[in-house]
């Protein structure tokens, strides 16, 4: 079953269930679905994960601004639908997992200081896509190489 069938049987379930709240946040990952199906890209898994990512990514960023702005009710709504988003995104590795690859890919790339942070993030990238945040992979390999 590929992800836009999940998606659909998601949304009826929801939609038969009443569940508003969840059936906002399926909608949203509909319409990403269906964006990509109209452009060039086309519709694949992977890219359909990365505008998963895209979403749940946004809508974090959303929750802390709404939380710096002491909107707890907002910053709430945010929350819950980055969590649904995530149901449909692989299992994020731990900290320490990522630590754990981190160290075998600086090794394979012979980094030996943050002057080799470049070499490092773009085989991390490649290595951890959609495995683990991209942030928390920066700010590990700056520990590491510094």
């Amino acid at each position: 079953m590929n992800i836009e069938e999940r998606i659909n049987g998601a949304i009826k379930t929801a939609m038969l269930a009443k569940d508003a709240k969840r059936l906002e946040a399926l909608r949203a990952i509909k319409s990403a679905v269906l964006l990509l199906k109209t452009s060039t890209e086309g519709l694949t898994e992977e890219s359909a994960l990365k505008a998963i990512q895209k979403e749940v990514k946004k809508r974090k960023e959303t929750a802390d601004l709404y939380i710096a702005q002491n909107r707890p009710d907002l910053a709430e709504v945010e929350q819950f639908q980055a969590g649904v988003l995530e149901e449909y995104l692989p299992q994020q590795m731990s900290e320490a997992e990522v630590k754990t690859e981190l160290e075998k890919i600086i090794s394979a790339v012979g980094a030996t200081s943050a002057a080799d942070m470049g070499k490092v993030m773009g085989a991390a990238t490649k290595a951890l896509a959609g495995k683990a945040d991209n942030k928390l992979v920066s700010v590990l390999v700056k520990q590491l190489l510094g």
